[in-house]
C-alpha cells in the first residue's frame, strides 16, 4: 500500500509506508531458457518490491517474460540468478499461500461449479466441509448462487472466468497472482470483472500482481504498474498511480487518468524503438 503523504504522490517515484510489511521482495533476477537449438533470454535483472495488500500490474510487449516472473514468484519455475523473498523466506519451491487465475478459466468439464472450485482443497488433501461452506460463500459474492451444480459447457466465458477467481480464492492464499485474466473476453465483460475483482480485493485486501496488455486496465486496478520492456524483459519504470479509491468506471475520462495511460504508452514506444507507435493497446 503507497503511502498517502504528500511526499509520495509522484508520478515517478513509488514510496512506501514503512508500516506496511513487506511481502514479495525481488531482487536481481535473470531467466534464461536452454534448449538443444535456441537460448532464450527471458528476463534480465528484474528487481521491485510488493508490500501487503498492494494491487500491482505488470504491463509490457507480448515475450517480455511477465508470466514467467509470476511463475518464478509463485515457485512454479526457478530463476537462473538472482533471488525471490516471500515473507523474508526464499521461494525455492512452490508457495501455498498463492491463488493462481490464468487467461484460460481451465476448468475441468468433467466438473460441476462447485467441484471446479474445490479441486485446490482436495489438491491440498484440506478437510472439506469448511470449504466447501467458503466455496458457496465466494459464488454468492460473485453472483454465481445458484448456478453450484452445473458444468462449465453451460456458462458464459465471463461466469467461467468467475468460477476461476473463486477457485483460486477458496483457500484464502495471501497472494493472488493474474496472468491475463480478463484478455479473451468481450469489452463490457472485461470492465463488469475488472470492477467485480476490485470489490473483491477491497474488502479481503488480497496482494495482487496483474498482468495484463490493457493499459486502461492496468491504471484503473492497480497502485502501481511495473512497466517492462521487451525480451530480455526489464523494468522501465514503476509508476505510482495516485487516483482515488473506491474506483469507478467515469474516472477513465479524467484527465489525471488519461495522462497515465499517456505516459505508459510513450514509455512502451519508446522501448520497442519506435517513438509514436502504438504499442500496449488502451482497448
Amino acid at each position: 500500500m503507497r503511502d498517502s503523504s504528500p511526499a509520495a504522490q509522484n508520478d515517478t517515484i513509488v514510496t512506501w509506508d514503512p508500516r506496511v510489511p513487506l511481502l514479495i521482495d525481488i531482487q536481481d533476477v535473470l531467466k534464461i531458457f536452454k534448449s538443444a537449438v535456441k537460448t532464450v533470454h527471458a528476463l534480465d535483472h528484474i528487481s521491485f518490491e510488493v508490500h501487503e495488500g498492494d494491487f500491482v500490474s505488470l504491463v509490457g510487449p507480448s515475450g517480455c517474460g511477465k508470466s514467467t516472473l509470476l511463475k518464478i514468484i509463485s515457485g512454479l519455475l526457478p530463476a537462473t540468478s538472482g533471488k525471490v523473498s516471500v515473507n523474508g523466506k526464499a521461494v525455492d519451491a512452490p508457495l501455498d499461500n498463492v491463488g493462481m487465475v490464468f487467461q484460460s478459466p481451465v476448468l475441468l468439464k468433467w466438473k460441476t461449479v462447485i467441484g471446479n472450485i474445490m479441486l485446490p482443497v482436495e489438491f491440498a488433501r484440506l478437510e472439506k466441509p469448511p470449504y466447501l461452506e467458503k466455496a458457496r460463500s465466494l459464488l454468492r459474492l460473485v453472483g454465481l448462487e445458484g448456478f453450484e451444480e452445473m458444468y462449465p459447457h453451460e456458462l458464459s466465458g465471463g461466469m467461467q472466468q468467475r468460477v476461476s477467481l473463486c477457485r483460486a480464492l477458496v483457500t484464502d492464499p495471501e497472494i493472488l497472482l493474474m496472468d491475463e485474466p480478463f484478455g479473451a473476453l468481450d469489452a463490457m465483460t472485461r470492465d463488469e470483472l475488472d470492477l467485480e475483482l476490485l470489490r473483491i480485493w477491497d474488502g479481503k485486501r488480497k496482494t495482487v500482481l496483474f498482468v495484463t496488455h490493457n493499459i486502461q486496465e492496468a491504471v484503473f486496478l492497480s497502485d502501481t504498474v511495473i512497466v517492462m520492456s521487451p525480451r530480455p524483459g526489464r523494468v522501465i519504470r514503476k509508476l505510482g498511480i495516485d487516483l482515488p479509491r473506491p474506483r469507478a468506471m467515469e474516472m477513465m475520462s479524467a484527465g489525471k487518468f488519461g495522462e497515465y495511460t499517456l505516459q505508459i504508452r510513450a514509455m512502451l514506444a519508446s522501448s520497442s524503438g519506435t517513438p509514436g507507435a502504438a504499442v500496449g493497446s488502451t482497448t
